[in-house]
Parts: C-alpha cells; structure tokens; sequence
C-alpha cells in the first residue's frame, strides 16, 4: 500500500491549519465586535459579514481555472500572501463602513486559497489513498475549529482587546504561507490558457447537482455557526458557550473523519453521505426543539459527526466526476455551492432572527436541511452513481 503521510501532504495539512485557524480565530466572535464597536443591528451585521462569502464566491470560480491552468505552487503562494496582509486591514478600520470594506475584500483571497491549498493537497496524495487523504486532510480544519475559537474567547475574556485577535490572525497566517512555501510538487505540464473561455473552465457542471445539494448544507451552517455567540449570550445568556460549541462540534468531525476513513478508503462515498446528512438533521433540529444547555451542546456533537462524514463524501464524489486537469474546478465548484448557501444563510438568517426571532430562524434551518437530504435521495445520489468516471465500488 503506497505512503499517505509523506512530508508535503503534512505540509500542506498544517498550512491548512494555520489558515483556518485565522479564520475561525475571528468568525465566532466578529457578530460581538460589529455591535459592541460600531453599535451595528443584526440586518447590518448580516450584511457586513456576508460580503466576505460572497467575495469567496465570486473569486472560486477563477481560482479553480488559474489552479488548473497555471503552475499550482506559484497560484497558492500569492493566494496565501494575499490572504495573510488582508488581517492587517482589520487593524486600520476605524469605521463600520471601512471595516464592512476590508471584510469584503477578503473573501476574494481565502476563497482562492482554499481552492489552491485543497488541490495542491490532492495533488500530493497517492492516487490509491486519494479518497481517505481527503478526509483526513479535513482534520487540518476540524483541529483548527477546535481550539481556535475557545481561544479567541478566553483571550478576549481576558483583555477585551479586539485588536491583539487580528494581530494573532496575521501573524498565524503568515506562518502558513511559509509552510506551503516549502511544498516541493512533481512537475507537470501547464495547461495552455484556451483561446475560446468556457463555463466549463470555471465551474464542473458534471457536477451541478452535486453543488446545488450543497447550497443547502451550507445555508444551515451559515446560519447556526454566524449566530451562535450572538444567540448564546442575548437568549440563553450564556457567554463562554461558543468555545465549549466550536469544541465539541470540531471533537464530532474528528471523530468521523476517523471513524469513516475505512468507508471512504473502500469508496463508500454515497453510505458516508447518507450518514452525515441524517447526522447533521439531528443536530440542527435539537439546537432548537430543545433550547437549553443539553440541546446547545448536543447539536454540537451530532452536527460535527454529520458534517464530518458529509464534507470528504461530497468532495470525493465531485472529483470522482472530474478528469485529472480539473480537479481545481470540481474543488472550486464544491466550495463555491458551499459559499452560496453560508451567503445566504448569513443575510436571510440575520433578517429572520432580527423580524420574526431567533426560533424562527432555526426552525428555518432544520426545515432546510430536511429538503436538503430529501433532494439526495431523491435526486443527487442516482445523479452520481450515473456520472462519476472512475471505476464504481460499493457505495
């Protein structure tokens, strides 16, 4: 069996890390900092952090087709650098309407750095363990969920200090692009840039209903995950609770990238699918049928082990539908779908919460979700097992 942990697919696992521990170092607690700095309503804050996704979306498109047609190694590098100095911004924005701009902005450069660090990381993975190093590469992400809002929140308990957060982010990113310089990848044969530019160049619509199953997963996290702070201290009144959240749901997602390795080594993407969904529907439909500490942190456990085993499913079976050269274009199709529904999540979720309540945009969630696995089974999963280009195993 060939090596899954040679030296640069670590590499490119702990910039991952580095890179979403700068995400989430801010994420959780951004909601807090927006109104306790600027004043803003949840409309505003819905709006303002919105932009970022939706800035992420419009620059993945582009990304996967530069990852696939310009040598991969120098498109991660600028990404990266781009998507480090961009925490500095933060610390120059005096105004919510300066702030609102930077944030936007940002968006452009994680949106592309996913897509390339992803592909690179594909790229570096045996092609007999390709399916189980997708997975694990996701713990690179998990851990990053685990510790980094617990940390943001107990240093921001301690020094209210919002700005030692942003320079942290910098600094931590910073130290990942300086892993990821260090990758060493095989050479291969850059796609000449075609004359005539295709949707296909951009987005694998092979695999359209793949991402349009996905639009409505990433609606669900978009909401619950951008609101949990906020919703934790104004209704349950509780104000380390996010932390202790973000724990136990990064705990669940380790647990089944784990636990489901086997089953993806084996090519049971459709059975891991299958279990995450109806995992993540538990969860999202307890958060709030029970709004109490037992259903907070529930939620958490079941939503991570959900998405756990529903995020390498989706990915694997988008790149199963995908031909060598556009694998950064199935990654970038994925985590675009993804984007549209955290966007959406993001502003409906914020205007729901702030018209009709909290209740009410959870609820909205969970019904979501409900369709969504509806349309899987009803759809998506025949339109898979149709479609895909490598040799079928049981799934």
């Amino acid at each position: 069996m060939e090596r899954l942990w040679n030296a640069n697919y670590v590499k490119v696992m702990t910039a991952n890390f580095s890179l979403f521990f700068a995400f989430y170092l801010l994420t959780p607690l951004l909601p807090l900092y927006l109104s306790e700095t600027f004043g803003a309503t949840k409309d505003v804050i819905g709006l303002v952090l919105s932009g970022y996704t939706v800035t992420a979306l419009l620059f993945r498109p582009f990304s996967g087709y530069f990852v696939d047609t310009f040598p991969r190694k120098k498109v991660l590098m600028v990404c990266f650098a781009a998507f480090s100095i961009f925490f500095a911004g933060y610390l120059a924005a005096g105004t919510l309407l300066m702030f609102a701009l930077v944030r936007t902005l940002h968006g452009g450069p994680f949106g592309a750095l996913t897509v390339a660090n992803s592909t690179v990381a594909i790229d570096v993975l045996p092609s007999s363990r390709r399916n189980e190093g997708v997975g694990y590469y996701g713990l690179s992400n998990n851990l990053a969920m685990a510790i980094a809002p617990t940390f943001a929140i107990y240093i921001y308990a301690e020094t209210h200090n919002f700005e030692l957060l942003f320079w942290m982010a910098l600094i931590i990113a910073t130290f990942g692009w300086m892993v990821d310089a260090t990758v060493r990848l095989k050479p291969t044969t850059v796609t000449q840039a075609p004359k005539r530019i295709s949707l296909d160049r951009f987005f694998l619509a092979r695999g359209w209903m793949l991402g349009f199953n996905m639009i409505f997963f990433g609606f669900c996290f978009g909401v619950l995950s951008n609101y949990l702070a906020i919703y934790g201290k104004q209704v349950l009144g509780m104000t380390g609770g996010t932390g202790t959240w973000f724990l136990l749901c990064s705990i669940g997602l380790m647990m089944s990238r784990l636990q489901g390795s086997r089953a993806l080594r084996q090519g049971k993407l459709t059975q891991n699918a299958t279990e995450g969904m109806l995992l993540s529907l538990a969860g999202y439909t307890i958060f709030v049928a029970c709004p109490d500490m037992v259903g907070y942190y529930g939620s958490a456990i079941l939503i991570g082990l959900g998405n756990g085993h529903l995020w390498p499913a989706f990915q694997n079976m988008i790149i199963s539908m995908a031909h060598h050269n556009e694998r950064g274009t199935a990654n970038s199709t994925i985590l675009i779908s993804w984007d549209v529904g955290v966007g959406i999540g993001i502003i409906a979720g914020g205007a729901i919460a702030e018209h009709l309540g909290y209740a009410t945009a959870f609820w909205t969630v969970s019904v979501t979700h409900a369709l969504g696995v509806l349309l899987y089974f009803v759809r998506t999963r025949r339109f898979f097992l149709s479609g895909r280009l490598d040799q079928p195993s049981a799934s």
